[in-house]
């Protein structure tokens, strides 16, 4: 018997797990995770430059252990991505570049955004499926960036 399950992602996470799926799907995309120093520099070195907006779509973050300071940044050519908690409890991000277009940080953010999105479905599903005792016996990451996973459960 088989099956085949399209998830449609909504993510309610607490901060640790968020973070995880940032970091993971940043440094596949090829980011690298800005220490707080860092990003108080970059921000001074980028003021006034292009800034855009989003929000995760689909995201609701449990805010009972997010405080409105934490955040994580992400850096790749030229181009900072922050990651935060907005005002309403949904995780956005504010994505700056110094002499980008709009067109091109709002590209960046969502390409960031959808993969952060994947990374914590896959990682919520992996876990999910080991607490079910289900075993992964093949794993296949496409050429549109999609996974597919073949599991099997076995009765005792």
């Amino acid at each position: 018997m088989s099956c085949v399950c399209i998830l449609a992602p909504v993510v309610i996470a607490a901060w640790p797990a968020f973070s995880t799926a940032v970091a993971a799907a940043a440094a596949s995309l090829g980011y690298t995770v800005l220490d707080l120093k860092t990003l108080e520099r970059q921000t001074k070195a980028t003021a006034g430059s292009p800034r855009v907006e989003l929000e995760i779509a689909n995201s609701e973050v449990v805010t009972g252990q997010l405080g409105r300071d934490q955040r994580i940044a992400v850096h790749r050519d030229g181009v900072t991505v922050i990651f935060a908690r907005d005002p309403r409890g949904r995780a956005s991000l504010c994505v700056t570049g110094p002499g980008l277009s709009d067109y091109r940080l709002r590209a960046e953010g969502e390409e960031l955004s959808r993969a952060v999105v994947q990374a914590y479905v896959y990682q919520r599903l992996k876990d999910e499926m080991q607490a079910r005792e289900f075993v992964v016996v093949e794993e296949e990451q496409l050429a549109d960036r999609s996974i597919r996973l073949k599991v099997r459960h076995w009765e005792n």
